[in-house]
């Protein structure tokens, strides 16, 4: 089941106005490889406008020194000692999460793309829908536009519908907010990834998903995980996966 919501509307601005979120532990998850030009500028923004949220760096074996500027601020930070990808540095921020106890656990980009300001909103969402998954849609209210890359977006969002009926407006935002029965998903099965074919098989499993309308900046440095070669290889495995091999997959809750 998939669920929407539009920051800004009568309902949300009550629902969050009315909600205490004082009780719920919450940890923003910060995947970074060689992010040392950005990756003060993630934590602070977090640090100012979610300051109810804990946050632990994963340092994906890093070859500048993004680790170095993590201790020199005094960030919590657990360093990988080589590079795992996105999948594998998500998930030791998901068993940190575990581990620690929290309600919550929020996947927040590194490279200053994802704004703060929207973590607590996707919190709220989470509980007043109840929803597993609360995915940070930049395309909810807003329109793609006309790209290649978002013409592979709108293909993955096609595909999802076609195999799980839910509508997920942004498949590939790496912004994602994961309740505590998700979190024990993710930081015990190595198969899980943040990834859109693992948001299709979480739906087709019976996961609630909701969306937010957020707003996202560009890249202004740093490195991607995606290159170009990564992002075409990239869509085709998602297509792949989502078309057939979830089928096969033991359905995750």
């Amino acid at each position: 089941m998939l669920r929407m919501c539009v920051p800004g509307s009568d309902r949300a601005t009550e629902a969050i106005a009315a909600s205490d979120l004082k009780d719920k532990a919450i940890l923003a998850i910060v995947p970074a490889f060689n992010e040392e030009s950005s990756i003060v500028a993630a934590v602070e923004d977090i640090r100012t406008h979610a300051p109810e949220a804990d946050i632990v760096v994963v340092n994906d074996g890093s070859k500048d020194r993004t680790l170095a500027i993590c201790h020199e601020h005094g960030y919590d930070v657990v360093s990988l000692p080589v590079n795992l990808g996105l999948a594998g540095a998500f998930q030791t921020g998901m068993r940190y999460a575990l581990e620690h106890g929290y309600d919550y656990a929020v996947q927040f980009d590194a490279d200053g793309q994802h704004s703060a300001a929207f973590i607590l909103p996707m919190v709220e969402v989470a509980e007043r829908d109840r929803a597993d998954i609360v995915i940070g849609s930049r395309f909810l209210t807003k329109s793609k536009p006309h790209t290649a890359r978002m013409a592979g977006s709108i293909l993955i969002t096609r595909m999802i519908l076609y195999t799980t009926r839910a509508k997920i407006s942004d498949p590939t935002s790496g912004m994602r907010l994961f309740n505590k029965k998700m979190i024990r998903s993710f930081a015990t099965d190595p198969d899980l990834s943040p990834e859109p074919d693992t948001m299709a098989h979480m739906a087709r499993s019976g996961a609630r998903i909701s969306e937010i309308q957020v707003d996202m900046r560009e890249r202004t440095s740093g490195e991607s995980y995606l290159n170009l070669s990564r992002s075409v290889s990239y869509m085709l495995r998602v297509c792949i996966s989502i078309l057939f091999v979830q089928w096969f997959r033991k359905k995750a809750i």
